[in-house]
């Protein structure tokens, strides 16, 4: 169904990271994808054309940065150059899913502040305004002098497990940092929450030991993270759970990174189901039985429509 606002003096385009997410939400706003081209020469180096008039418009480009996360940044630069060299009224970057963010301060000496740089980097390519969903670290939107929109997938998520009617529920978040995101679901579920203590080393991919805080005796928990990306948490988290005597494990995130070995490992864990969002395409060989993805296109298309129309973004989520 398309949502009734004017979108005359809008146009949205699309690049390689999510073309099917692009045109899911082209069709829930009303309108056809943009025209453009992508051409890489025989070194890779990418060559873009606009092949159609975007003077004056209000443009919305929609590109995630999963895997391969640096040459789908490239592309997302080159665009906005175009579209900027095109003369476009405002350049609108709708980046479901925001790459480096987990790099968003010094954890270690001599260590960089990637998030702030790809801020750097939209703004100083020519972006008017960022939307994104579920940024890793909320503190990303400061690292832009230009508006960014934050949507949250919470209520997508809530809404699936309502459907499914469990019964004693709790949420689980997997870290300290996760507690906000947690009680904002448990809100929606009526549930009390939990925590999952991971002991790490300086691998960001390693996690040597996780201890359970919170009663879970006896209960449906459901663990949910920002992003799953080699499922080591959930799966550790899960058996810790189950160990602590809950009843059944679920693990649910709105960006389903999936890195190798991620999806062997969900089949091989006691995870009753994991649900992710389309934020990030997945190919066929990241696709499983348990594995359940929910759609974000109808949310990112609603928060696009806000911005077109003036219209508060937040009171989505009030």
């Amino acid at each position: 169904m398309s949502i009734e606002r004017d979108s005359s003096t809008m146009k949205l385009f699309t690049l390689n990271s999510n073309v099917p997410l692009a045109e899911e939400i082209a069709e829930h706003i009303g309108i056809k994808l943009g025209k453009s081209s992508i051409k890489r020469f025989s070194d890779g180096e990418v060559q873009m054309n606009i092949e159609e008039t975007v003077r004056g418009f209000d443009t919305y480009l929609i590109q995630s940065t999963g895997e391969p996360g640096n040459e789908y940044l490239m592309e997302l630069l080159i665009m906005i150059d175009a579209l900027k060299r095109a003369s476009a009224k405002t350049i609108n970057v709708v980046m479901p899913y925001y790459g480096y963010s987990r790099q968003d301060r010094k954890a270690r000496s001599r260590e960089p502040i990637t998030a702030k740089l790809i801020a750097n980097l939209l703004e100083s390519a020519g972006a008017s305004r960022v939307i994104s969903v579920d940024l890793h670290a909320p503190q990303v939107q400061g690292f832009f002098n230009i508006p960014v929109d934050q949507l949250k997938a919470n209520s997508l998520i809530a809404n699936y497990f309502l459907e499914k009617k469990l019964q004693d529920i709790v949420v689980v978040a997997p870290e300290n940092a996760g507690t906000a995101r947690a009680r904002g679901l448990a809100n929606k579920l009526d549930a009390p929450i939990a925590f999952l203590d991971k002991q790490r080393n300086e691998d960001p991919n390693s996690v040597h030991g996780v201890n359970v805080i919170g009663d879970i005796e006896g209960k449906t928990a459901i663990i949910l993270d920002d992003m799953i990306d080699t499922a080591r948490t959930v799966t550790s988290g899960s058996m810790a759970l189950l160990q602590n005597g809950a009843k059944e494990v679920y693990a649910c995130c709105t960006h389903g990174v999936l890195s190798e070995p991620a999806v062997s490992r969900i089949r091989e864990s006691q995870l009753k189901e994991v649900i992710i969002t389309n934020s990030i395409y997945q190919a066929d060989n990241k696709k499983d039985d348990r594995i359940t993805s929910l759609s974000i296109g109808p949310l990112l298309a609603e928060g696009i429509m806000r911005v077109q129309s003036n219209e508060s973004v937040s009171t989505l989520f009030e």
